[in-house]
């Protein structure tokens, strides 16, 4: 379940968040959250990303898509259901925090928490396989709407100890006319803990916002894990 509220980055939180590498704690998550100051391009933190929900995403899997391999079409929903509720790498077994950003009509989303070990791995494998188990296929909204998916394998900075990349393009109607959603999506994961980045919207994706994103925010999350304060200014990475 999402985190109740989001809370600010404080310039002022102390150092020690993890001493000497301690447990992972919510004052960690939420001080390795990124802010504005980590993204170009005009992007302005909101205090509502929690509730963000993209009606474009809600909709049953035609299996009729899947004719050889049935079981396809479960993961093909579960794809859907957790981009709708924000559980791309399930539900975290340990700390978890929040934030989102928007530019216009685009918005980029962030979580950063903990997991069990043996599940994040499994869930990060399980992203990997979805360009090929789901590729493109058909579900049905409210009132009967058809809108087609596709999924395509995306790249991911070479950060962190493994990842997985997305992108998500729903093409249905919205407002009354033809409309195309595209996500981007990148997770991280650092140890026992993951960064996960959606980005896009109507306007189509935010790959490149996504990739800085990513870079900065695994940055902030091994520098909490190892102990330290994330600087309120991005890090300079080649």
């Amino acid at each position: 379940a999402p985190p109740k509220g989001l809370t600010q980055f404080d310039v002022n939180l102390p150092t020690g968040i993890l001493p000497d590498g301690g447990p992972f704690t919510e004052a960690g998550a939420k001080a390795a959250l990124l802010t504005e100051a980590d993204l170009e391009g005009g992007w302005n933190q909101v205090q509502d990303a929690d509730k963000w929900r993209d009606r474009l995403l809600v909709g049953e899997v035609d299996v009729a898509d899947f004719l050889t391999a049935k079981s396809s079409a479960t993961d093909c929903q579960a794809l859907l259901d957790a981009l709708y509720g924000d559980g791309l790498l399930g539900d975290p077994s340990g700390p978890s925090a929040l934030t989102g950003f928007e530019r216009g009509d685009s918005r980029l989303l962030e979580q950063v928490a903990g997991y069990d070990r043996g599940g994040l791995d499994a869930r990060m494998k399980w992203l990997r396989t979805l360009p090929d188990t789901c590729d493109e296929f058909t579900a049905t909204g409210a009132g009967g709407a058809k809108r087609t998916v596709q999924v395509t394998e995306a790249s991911v900075p070479e950060v962190g100890d493994a990842r997985a990349g997305l992108r998500v393009s729903v093409q249905g109607d919205a407002d009354g006319g033809p409309a195309t959603l595209t996500l981007d999506v990148a997770a991280v994961r650092v140890d026992t803990s993951a960064v996960t980045v959606m980005g896009g919207g109507l306007d189509g994706g935010q790959a490149d916002s996504v990739e800085q994103a990513v870079r900065q925010g695994t940055e902030r999350l091994k520098t909490v894990l190892d102990g330290g304060t994330p600087s309120p200014q991005p890090t300079t990475m080649d």
